[in-house]
């Protein structure tokens, strides 16, 4: 039977609560593979498994009971190995890769940082500070709207004005981020958002990062920013993927760290 992957952990990791379940319908039971000085967290790897949120919030509650012990890389959900035995291969295999990465993330969590423009306030913000357009949608409100190419020009000026205010906006909230110290991880471009970034931070330094996010927020009231966590760091395992060598990931590719 195939093996779900949770995520990896020091092979000296208590053991997890007794009965503890993971994903599938019923929840399969949670178990521990040793190999060396790692473990990997697992259970058996239901059929048809798909992202829906039950199963989602059951690899989440994985992660964190056994985070909350200690610390522990989390795998994307879906990601599912062939076997008990290429998990453990792949530790043995990875041993000093995974133990390193298991130091330089002790005690710390991942926040994703998500902003996008209010429609209302940018247009504002961008009407505000360039004359060239405050000069056409005047001549063209005295105009009694202006001709069909003068509201067409007004309308390509605009969008290219808030298209370069998003490029300004999201190089400084990198800014503002990095100038904190944080390690940052970009997440994929999607529409909707000017701005997807993954932040590592110590645990017990969370609250002077989300002052950090809120000193931003406050310096640029045209723009909606979004703090998700804290999260497992899922950005941070390793510079590819974050799965060992040797699994799959099912559901499309979903996972529960970028919110």
């Amino acid at each position: 039977m195939s093996t779900y992957v949770y995520g990896i952990t020091a092979g000296t990791h208590p053991s997890l609560p007794e009965g503890m379940g993971g994903v599938g319908d019923p929840p399969r039971p949670v178990r521990i593979l040793r190999e060396g000085e790692l473990a990997a967290v697992v259970s058996d790897a239901p059929e048809g498994l798909r992202p829906k949120r039950k199963e989602l919030l059951a690899h989440q509650n994985v992660l964190a009971e056994t985070g909350a012990a200690a610390c522990v890389l989390p795998m994307r959900f879906g990601s599912v190995a062939p076997d008990d035995d290429s998990v453990t291969s792949v530790l043995a295999e990875r041993a000093d890769h995974y133990a390193e990465r298991l130091r330089a993330l002790d005690g710390k969590v991942e926040y994703n940082i998500k902003a996008t423009h209010i429609e209302d306030a940018v247009l504002h913000r961008v009407m505000s500070e360039n004359p060239e357009l405050r000069a056409l949608a005047e001549s063209n409100r005295q105009a009694g709207g202006g001709s069909y190419e003068q509201r067409l020009q007004l309308g390509e000026m605009v969008a290219a004005a808030v298209q370069a205010q998003e490029v300004q906006d999201a190089a400084d909230l990198r800014q503002a981020l990095e100038t904190e110290g944080y390690t940052m991880s970009a997440g994929p471009e999607s529409t909707g958002w000017l701005a997807n970034v993954s932040l590592l931070v110590d645990r017990d330094s969370a609250e002077k990062f989300l002052a950090a996010v809120q000193r931003f927020r406050d310096s640029h009231p045209h723009l909606d920013v979004r703090a998700n966590g804290p999260l497992p760091p899922y950005s941070f395992v390793e510079p590819g993927p974050s799965q060992p060598a040797g699994t799959t990931t099912a559901g499309d590719g979903a996972e529960t760290g970028s919110g």
